[in-house]
């Protein structure tokens, strides 16, 4: 196991499951094992009075909002479905969550994350969710560059892509912080926090 502990003030942060990115073909594992293991994740950190924060993505219609860097390759325009950047029923409901909406990669920049979690005085975050290589690693780089301990719940992320999982998992989260399954994430949340 990898991960050698959790702060007493660790906070969960769960990346994009939300209902146009959950049902995405993802790998190594699929969007319903990313959602069951990140609401079990969830109900843990609640049970323990630690913040659960709930990243979600969204644009306006017209695209209006999106990042306007020129780059290789560029997403299609569309349009998006009503419902398509809403929590997964399965994580949401919880009046004490925090809620982040993002407009970019990554939860840091452009929205509130750094002051809800120092707020709070989280000195570490968990990180679970879709795409491991996009939203996840996006999100652990600024935590990292926050100052804030990571951790990643490496099976409960994916990606559209096994080897863009794999590399994210391999090589760039030990770098930023350390990595566990779900079950060492739960066995340690219950060896230190009760």
């Amino acid at each position: 196991m990898a991960l050698t502990a959790l702060d007493p003030r660790t906070a969960l942060v769960v990346i994009d499951l939300q209902r146009g990115i959950a049902g995405a073909p993802t790998q190594p594992y699929g969007g319903p094992e990313v959602v069951a293991r990140s609401a079990e994740l969830a109900d843990a950190f609640r049970a323990r009075n630690l913040p659960v924060v709930l990243v979600r993505v969204t644009f306006a219609q017209d695209g209006s909002d999106r990042v306007p860097g020129r780059t290789e390759h560029q997403a299609p325009a569309r349009s998006y479905p009503e419902g398509w950047d809403v929590i997964v029923d399965e994580l949401s409901g919880h009046p004490g969550d925090i809620h982040v909406t993002k407009r970019n990669w990554g939860a840091f920049h452009g929205t509130d994350l750094d002051v809800q979690l120092r707020r709070r005085g989280v000195t570490q975050i968990v990180l679970t969710g879709i795409a491991t290589s996009i939203g996840v690693e996006s999100t652990a780089r600024a935590a990292y560059e926050h100052g804030y301990h990571v951790a990643v719940a490496t099976d409960a992320v994916a990606d559209l892509s096994a080897e863009a999982h794999a590399g994210s998992v391999e090589r760039i989260f030990p770098r930023l912080g350390e990595t566990g399954t779900t079950a060492e994430i739960l066995q340690l949340l219950a060896k230190t926090h009760g």
